[in-house]
């Protein structure tokens, strides 16, 4: 649970590496409240159907907004874990903007984010794995 709100309490913190872990603990974290939380949208039974249907109600839009409203909040923090990560692996941070390339961008960043980083301390900082190693 420590590693899904590491990134969290690093909210503004572009610095630094952060492990594989990390990242994808934080990502774990983030598809298990969308999942809930559109679960429970489809649940009021909101429709995205052009043609009427039912637009689930108040609860529905109420909903909506804290999806919304839970997006913003972690889209900071999502993008300096992946800096970090990008750090970890002796990779600038601007890699980041590798998302944008239409169709690819997202995919080649996948990959960058399962790739290990590098070992021993590069010139981003000290290897995150080697404190855990020595038990601090």
């Amino acid at each position: 649970m420590d590693y899904m709100l590491m990134p969290l309490r690093r909210y503004f913190d572009f610095e630094g590496r952060s492990r594989r872990k990390e990242f994808w603990m934080f990502f774990l974290l983030n598809t298990i409240v969308v999942f809930v939380l559109g679960g429970m949208l489809l649940a009021t039974g909101y429709s995205m159907d052009p043609y009427g249907g039912s637009s689930g109600g108040p609860f529905a839009w109420l909903l909506m907004a804290v999806l919304g409203l839970y997006w913003l909040a972690i889209l900071i923090p999502s993008i300096a874990v992946q800096v970090r990560r990008f750090h970890d692996q002796d990779k600038s941070g601007w890699f980041v903007l590798i998302n944008f390339v239409p169709y690819v961008g997202g995919l080649i960043v996948l990959v960058f984010m399962l790739m290990e980083g590098t070992r021993g301390p590069n010139r981003y900082g000290p290897d995150p794995k080697e404190g855990e190693a020595r038990g601090v």
